[in-house]
């Protein structure tokens, strides 16, 4: 029988039997290694993530003491500054306050006219790839597209780009299960910097705004709408890295079970129309976030389980999207599925904000693949990220 284990590299590999098992005996599961409660089944996922006794933090309501928590380490702290200031980790009301405001720069039609740029920019990088013969899917295509939309969007200037990507990387893995004193020695070493560079870019965007997202939320901050620096700081960190993160892991992770299942990839290079209903079927098939992270806030009960205040709960996507009771053969890559009510994208008052961002920039660098690179095909076995939270590959080796 397949065991949940998220530091075991087969189960990293394919933790998908391991999820089937879990929802096979029962709805939650105290998991020791963590302190957490898993939840496997989607009904669950999907309801947990909308019902407001569960929180994304606590410290609205409690001090660390009064919720039976441990304050995180000193030396851990410009990390938790920047990311507790973030609204993914913060409740209403302040949590309503900032995604209000960053709302605006996310409108349907905000979005919509960011297409054209999006696709001229993913054709250019196909291009290259393609002159090149081939190359690295994630570092030439996958990264390089959302990080420029979404530094453009922040109106970070080109030059400044290069360390955005190795910030977040090492910023996100303080998201992973039980990291290590490295990976948190990184996280701080990155918080430091990049709130460092941004409480410059914001000095500068003081002085001569411009028509970008720091701008924009500096002027909100001095029409009254109450935004700190730190807020400021790090909505736009959390911006660049939930607003990259989830896309590059979606694009290699989708190609990789594209080119693991010939006939739906012959089927997409026949009908491009497929596009849409790929993008939504590969962020289900292969999850780039499989956990999300809950505090219990007041109790609550789950199948007969009654679950504590000041426990966490791990809301367990990956499993949640392929759950048969949900969707129809789910171990099955299937571009044509109508029904795919996946919760990639979260749900409820934290639902991704970048979302339709994200589905914009999905499409545009598959069809510019499926376009300019027919013959794309695997030039050598990947290898995955030693990651379980947020899942991905260390590279995906093409030919053109």
């Amino acid at each position: 029988m397949a065991a949940f284990d998220p530091w075991d590299a087969a189960f990293l590999a394919d933790p998908y039997p391991a999820y089937a098992d879990l929802r096979a005996r029962g709805r939650v599961h105290y998991y020791e290694p963590t302190n957490q409660w898993l939840v496997p089944h989607h009904a669950d996922v999907s309801a947990l993530l909308r019902d407001r006794r569960l929180g994304r933090t606590y410290r609205h309501r409690f001090t660390h003491e009064e919720f039976g928590r441990t304050a995180p380490p000193a030396e851990h702290e410009p990390f938790h500054t920047l990311n507790d200031h973030g609204m993914l980790d913060l409740e209403p009301p302040d949590h309503t306050r900032i995604r209000r405001l960053v709302s605006k720069a996310f409108t349907p039609r905000t979005v919509e006219r960011l297409k054209p740029y999006v696709a001229k920019l993913a054709g250019e990088l196909v291009d290259r790839l393609v002159d090149a013969g081939g190359g690295d899917l994630l570092t030439d295509v996958a990264e390089p597209l959302p990080v420029a939309v979404i530094a453009e969007m922040l109106g970070i200037p080109e030059p400044d780009r290069a360390p955005l990507r190795p910030w977040s990387a090492d910023i996100c893995g303080m998201y992973e299960l039980n990291p290590s004193q490295e990976t948190a020695a990184k996280a701080v070493r990155a918080s430091v910097e990049f709130s460092a560079y941004l409480r410059e870019l914001i000095a500068e965007r003081r002085e001569t705004p411009g028509d970008d997202l720091i701008s924009g939320l500096i002027a909100a901050h001095d029409e009254g709408d109450r935004l700190t620096e730190q807020e400021m700081i790090s909505t736009a960190v959390l911006l660049l890295n939930a607003g990259h993160e989830a896309t590059v892991n979606a694009t290699v992770n989708g190609w990789y079970a594209l080119f693991r299942d010939p006939a739906q990839l012959d089927a997409l290079r026949a009908d491009h129309s497929l596009v849409p209903a790929a993008v939504e079927e590969l962020m289900r098939y292969d999850t780039p976030l499989q956990l999300f992270e809950r505090w219990v806030l007041d109790e609550i009960e789950v199948d007969g389980t009654v679950i504590p205040r000041g426990a966490e709960v791990a809301l367990l996507f990956g499993s949640a999207n392929h759950d048969p009771e949900v969707f129809r053969h789910p171990e099955r890559l299937d571009l044509t599925r109508t029904e795919n009510p996946h919760i990639s994208f979260s749900a409820g008052i934290h639902y991704c904000i970048g979302a339709p961002l994200a589905r914009i920039e999905l499409a545009a660098s598959m069809t510019a693949l499926l376009e300019r690179a027919p013959a794309l095909s695997l030039a050598a076995e990947p290898h995955r990220k030693p990651n379980f939270v947020i899942r991905g590959l260390e590279g995906l080796s093409v030919r053109t």
